[in-house]
């Protein structure tokens, strides 16, 4: 029988206990340990979520991996072309991990209207393209239909279509520098879609149409292409296949991951980490000192129960094994509520997107959650381990009370 845990359970469930002078010491090194908890599952799920969020949406509208031809100097704008006839396309057979290799042009050029314009980019893709992304964030319409003989179809953004006035089925002018005279050349497609991510970098300038439409703006062959975009299965696996694209491709290509094309970007995500870190740091030191102040009056408030104890033949580290368990259930208390606090918060911001953003700024238009039940399993454990660890040198008092004069105390 571990009659250290029945000693502390007869604490805990007896009517003295929760009675006691202690009591409200208690109560409140639980509210510490339960806020506290919850404000680390609180910053770790928002953390997380603005760095999924934002990766999804530079990959969305970039790619994973962008293999270009060499003399594009990372321009955003297909300058040189490359032949669609590539070893890896359509298929990476050669790299496991590769979910889809897409081809596309990017063409600068301009939105006319009879009182207004604004530059744009006009990404052209075929069918092979991944829409997933755009289509989940598709406001209004359908995606472009790719299966007939010319495609004049196109997507583009709320922020354009609000600012120039567009709806869909409307003909719009855009105009784009001439690859082989001087002047410019118009297009008139037709939006029958219309996105909106919050990324207003690339909301405010891409439009997606058809490769073909790019490739005659550019005169360029039905072969030839901007570049590929390469979409991975694992983005922390991003740096390892960015490697191996490279080292597989011709040597007249190049390849760049995103995090290498947008290194302001992914740099200013790194520091959420640094700061959940510093906030885990200091949640637990603040939950740690109100355990152990918790504990030392537990201590104290049984100094006749811990001299009985010692003159019946208990050793220093039974008694501290009593109230260590004691402490371990107060933890446990404050871990439980905690948890059910801060994923009450998480899931109503998450269904019902109540805090907004300036997606100027931070590139989400709402607090992005994203909750890992892994991450949620060792932050629990990880607390519990660490406030007990930091309890056990204060639990060591036990063995500075002799059992003569503790049985005689008042």
């Amino acid at each position: 029988m571990n009659y250290e845990l029945f000693v502390a359970k007869r604490i805990v469930t007896g009517k003295e206990h929760k009675n006691s002078i202690s009591s409200p010491i208690i109560k409140i090194a639980i509210l510490a340990i339960a806020l506290g908890i919850a404000i680390m599952l609180i910053s770790v799920a928002v953390s997380s979520g603005f760095q999924l969020k934002i990766r999804e949406k530079i990959a969305g509208f970039k790619g994973h991996i962008q293999i270009t031809n060499y003399d594009n100097n990372n321009s955003d704008v297909s300058t040189v072309p490359i032949s669609i006839n590539q070893d890896f396309y359509p298929n990476f057979s050669g790299i496991e991990g590769i979910k889809n290799v897409q081809p596309y042009i990017n063409k600068g050029g301009i939105i006319r209207t009879p009182t207004d314009f604004q530059g744009i980019v006009f990404k052209g893709v075929n069918k092979d393209y991944d829409f997933s992304f755009f289509n989940d964030f598709l406001v209004e319409g359908r995606l472009p239909n790719y299966d007939q003989p010319r495609n004049r179809e196109i997507l583009i953004s709320k922020s354009i279509a609000d600012g120039l006035g567009f709806k869909l089925q409307d003909t719009i002018q855009t105009w784009f520098e001439s690859a082989t005279t001087t002047g410019f050349k118009m297009r008139k497609p037709v939006v029958v879609g219309i996105y909106e991510t919050g990324f207003e970098e690339f909301d405010n300038a891409i439009i997606v149409g058809d490769l073909k439409e790019v490739q005659r703006i550019n005169k360029w062959k039905e072969d030839e292409v901007g570049g590929f975009e390469i979409m991975i299965d694992n983005f922390d696996d991003l740096k390892i296949k960015g490697d191996e694209v490279y080292s597989t491709i011709g040597s007249t290509l190049n390849a760049t991951t995103v995090t290498e094309n947008y290194p302001a970007i992914f740099d200013w995500i790194k520091l959420f980490d640094n700061n959940v870190w510093f906030i885990i740091g200091i949640m637990i030191v603040i939950a740690s000192i109100n355990m152990i102040t918790a504990l030392l009056v537990l201590i104290l408030e049984r100094i006749q129960m811990i001299g009985v104890l010692k003159a019946l033949g208990s050793s220093n580290w039974e008694l501290q094994k009593i109230f260590l368990y004691n402490a371990s259930y107060l933890i446990l208390k404050g871990l439980f509520w905690g948890n059910l606090i801060g994923l009450a918060v998480l899931l109503f911001q998450k269904y019902f997107k109540v805090m907004t953003l300036n997606p100027a700024t931070y590139y989400v238009s709402t607090v992005p959650i994203h909750i890992d039940f892994l991450y949620l399993f060792f932050l629990n454990i990880g607390t519990l381990l660490l406030c007990l660890l930091m309890l056990i040198i204060p639990s060591m008092i036990v063995s500075k009370i002799h059992p003569s004069r503790s049985i005689k105390f008042e």
